[in-house]
């Protein structure tokens, strides 16, 4: 077997490969041997058939696998030895490929094509000056926060007079067009209704002001608009409530007041845990005010990723294999149209573009991720999603558990260590360059980010 590498210029190269017959012939025999042990082939015993029948009826299915076999090991082979920088994946040379006769041919000849990835020289030093925006934390941020948290903590009180946001429970009675309990009839009790969700206004209006024992006489549907909702509410089968056309009386058992919890020492505990050194009002909104800072940095950061990667990619030069590039696209995205490819090449140069400077940051400053980074990421996406619902005092194993749950996924854990592996290249990137921290409010931030 013969295989060599042909520079075209800096990023294009040929590789030649030629498979002689010595090198598959033993392979191809044994193969067809095998064959003839096992193959039914009618008027002969298993394993009696002619050498020279199976040779006919098989020899050219094997010879192109096994060609193909060696193909693929040596070429991958040839690569990995080479150590070869590649961009996509070999491809058949259209012009020096020359067409091959499985049925006379002895040795084949294959070309292919390769994209090698540039030299990346990537200029990091004081002199860079890149923008920070930090965005304040105003008092309304904390305000809502605060409020979130009082609401999420809150519970329904009960009271005499219902208004128009109160919910109120109480027991159906279906009736008849006369107005008369229907036997038999619908009649769940003990039913909760959110004055607030009733759409018709005159049946909202009967709700609002009404006291316990009092009696409101409505239809469901025309009151909710909405029928799948009001077969949950009534406790009845689709088929029931898709022509259900009743009037309905509804005995008020009782009415619920939702009311924001106490912003005292023992909220402070259910929200931070019993440790904690949340004591007062001042306390928890200066705690607030910290947790928005710390999470407000990560849309400071994901800006400052963008604006470092439009930068850079802009700033450090690099020799593509576009033509190559074009090709491969094209041959491995079947479902894409050339027009898509085209419309889309730009966006993907520039991805190429910063992943090979992310690369090479990477390789000058020895960036790894450790499966113990990668959990502990993990943890933190956990921790997060607990903390939108008000929860932040959560168990260690029960983050531990949620972490490992969500890196068994291949593609959680994939997409996990790229976030980290940039998030490091990011931090050489501020390291090394001047950062201008700017202070911007959140309304200038999202204006930024439109």
């Amino acid at each position: 077997m013969q295989i060599n590498k042909e520079n075209i210029d800096n990023v294009n190269a040929v590789i030649n490969l030629t498979i002689e017959k010595t090198d598959y012939e033993k392979q191809v025999a044994d193969v067809l041997k095998d064959y003839r042990q096992k193959a039914n082939i009618p008027g002969f015993r298993p394993g009696k058939a002619p050498k020279g029948l199976i040779e006919k009826k098989f020899g050219t299915a094997v010879l192109v696998e096994e060609v193909n076999k060696l193909l693929s090991q040596n070429l991958s082979k040839f690569m990995v030895d080479e150590k070869l920088p590649l961009l996509g994946e070999p491809l058949p040379n259209e012009e020096k490929q020359k067409d091959i006769d499985w049925e006379k041919d002895e040795n084949f000849e294959f070309v292919f094509d390769i994209a090698l990835a540039p030299e990346v020289k990537v200029n990091l030093d004081t002199d860079s000056k890149y923008k920070y925006y930090k965005i304040a934390v105003s008092d309304e941020m904390i305000d809502q926060q605060e409020q979130m948290a009082a609401s999420q903590l809150g519970q329904n009180v009960p009271v005499d007079v219902a208004s128009d946001n109160s919910s109120i429970r109480g027991n159906f009675v279906q009736l008849d067009a006369e107005g008369n309990e229907v036997e038999d009839g619908i009649a769940p009790q003990g039913v909760l209704l959110a004055v607030d969700m009733i759409k018709d206004e005159e049946i909202k209006n009967a709700f609002v002001g009404c006291k316990k024992d009092d009696i409101v006489i409505f239809d469901p549907v025309k009151a909710f608009e909405n029928r799948a909702e009001v077969g949950h509410m009534l406790n009845i089968k689709p088929e029931v409530v898709d022509t259900l056309d009743s009037q309905f009386r509804y005995t008020v058992t009782e009415i619920l007041q939702f009311e924001n919890a106490e912003l005292n020492e023992e909220l402070f505990k259910k929200l931070y845990g019993e440790d904690t050194e949340v004591k007062t009002i001042e306390d928890f909104r200066a705690r607030i005010k910290e947790e928005i800072a710390t999470n407000l940095v990560y849309s400071s950061d994901y800006k400052f990723t963008i604006d470092a990667r439009d930068t850079l990619v802009e700033n450090t030069k690099m020799e593509l294999p576009e033509a190559f590039l074009k090709r491969w696209l094209i041959a491995v995205n079947k479902e894409l149209t050339l027009e898509q490819i085209e419309n889309d090449f730009d966006a993907f140069i520039k991805d190429l573009q910063w992943q090979l400077i992310k690369d090479e940051i990477a390789k000058e400053n020895e960036i790894q991720v450790t499966p113990e980074e990668t959990v502990e990421f993990a943890k933190k996406m956990a921790l997060a999603q607990y903390q939108q619902y008000g929860i932040h005092d959560v168990p260690e194993e029960q983050l531990e558990s949620f972490a490992n749950m969500m890196l068994e996924k291949q593609e959680e854990r994939e997409r996990i260590y790229k976030k980290l592996h940039e998030d490091k290249v990011v931090e050489v990137v501020k390291g090394k360059v001047t950062l201008e921290e700017t202070e911007v409010s959140q309304e200038e931030f999202n204006e930024m980010m439109k």
